[in-house]
């Protein structure tokens, strides 16, 4: 479904990716791992439209560079960036509706997604009239999760979701995004937590330095001492 060909991607004189190659099939869970300036957020901004790249982003059918972001989340596919990017002074309820911004004008089908991912996050639905800003740092990162559902995603990038969060909430989080997929969305997750997010995960990409290093079936990466040596320890 989704498919990246020899895409390259420069900021100035740096080289952020090089050719890279990677695709996420319908109903996969696709992870990408790389320490910190690998280049996955690199790739879903690319993907979203945020930065000029070269090479080719195929979505089914469609090729995506050159297009506007907003008509990227309105074919299906959906970002939720690292940082969470919430609105801290505004409601949990207006970050989420926010979301469902390229669909604005099908109100039923907007309230019928709310309820659904209330029906996900029951915390939220408790907390829905609290500022954003308010939540802890799992909630707020539930909150992300939520806005970026509210666009009816076919492929949901997920840019590192665990980041900052206590053991105990990022076994929640990786607990909520299986299910997210489970219930038909593909995903692709950038992680730093390699072996959480091979647990969950079909398939896995390496990257090192705008690079693909590595790749192949997650249950297959996480028995291999390179993986275990670099991002999981012994």
């Amino acid at each position: 479904m989704l498919t990246f060909s020899d895409l390259s991607l420069s900021y100035g004189g740096f080289r952020a990716l090089e050719r890279i190659n990677l695709r996420a099939d319908d109903g996969e869970l696709v992870v990408l791992l790389g320490a910190n300036g690998a280049g996955k957020s690199s790739i879903f901004r690319a993907a979203s439209g945020l930065h000029r790249a070269q090479g080719s982003i195929r979505f089914g059918s469609s090729e995506l560079l050159g297009k506007k972001p907003s008509d990227i989340v309105r074919q299906g596919l959906v970002q939720c960036p690292e940082g969470r990017k919430l609105f801290p002074m505004m409601s949990v309820l207006k970050n989420l509706k926010l979301g469902a911004f390229v669909h604005a004008s099908d109100k039923a089908g907007n309230k019928a997604r709310l309820d659904q991912v209330l029906a996900m996050f029951p915390i939220l639905e408790q907390k829905k009239d609290d500022p954003a800003g308010s939540l802890s740092g799992g909630q707020q990162q539930m909150v992300a999760i939520a806005r970026a559902l509210m666009a009816r995603p076919k492929v949901l990038m997920l840019d590192e979701p665990s980041l900052g969060l206590a053991p105990l909430v990022v076994k929640q989080m990786f607990e909520i995004i299986q299910q997210i997929n489970k219930d038909g969305t593909t995903v692709l997750l950038a992680e730093q937590n390699a072996y959480a997010a091979l647990k969950v995960s079909n398939r896995a990409y390496v990257m090192e330095r705008g690079r693909v290093v590595m790749e192949g079936e997650s249950h297959l990466l996480l028995g291999d001492e390179r993986i275990r040596k670099a991002y999981i320890g012994s």
